[in-house]
């Protein structure tokens, strides 16, 4: 697969995740998907985007950053939204935050079968 090819299946995949069309999900991600070194599977990574979902009802993925060396995409995530209640152990409590999410994926097939992924804690709280 090309740097472009996978450019285009990642931002297709970001896309799902944005409309919540949960049905399509495994055309993007593995069975087996392993997150931050969890085999959580697609049911799991499934449960996962549910809740943060839930918890955060105006989440919106914006790819800042992409950088494709197949097998493996890197990308920068921005968000800007509104957690409901408490957010990666703080309290958030409604109040607009802006943060930002580094991840690399390793895909295979053209589906997802590991993601690291680390969230920028340090700008929630210096915002709280």
């Amino acid at each position: 697969m090309t740097r472009t090819d996978l450019c285009d299946v990642y931002r297709d995949y970001i896309a799902c995740l944005n409309k919540q069309d949960w049905p399509k999900l495994g055309q993007f991600v593995h069975d087996e998907v392993i997150h931050n070194g969890r085999r959580l599977g697609l049911s799991g990574y499934l449960k996962m985007l549910e809740r943060d979902f839930a918890e955060i009802p105006d989440l919106y993925f914006n790819v800042e950053m992409l950088i494709s060396d197949p097998p493996y995409i890197a990308s920068r995530l921005g968000f800007d939204c509104t957690p409901k209640e408490r957010f990666l152990g703080l309290p958030v409590n409604g109040r607009r935050v802006s943060f930002s999410e580094n991840v690399i994926y390793e895909f295979r097939n053209e589906t997802i079968v590991e993601v690291w992924s680390v969230v920028d804690k340090a700008a929630i709280e210096a915002q709280l």
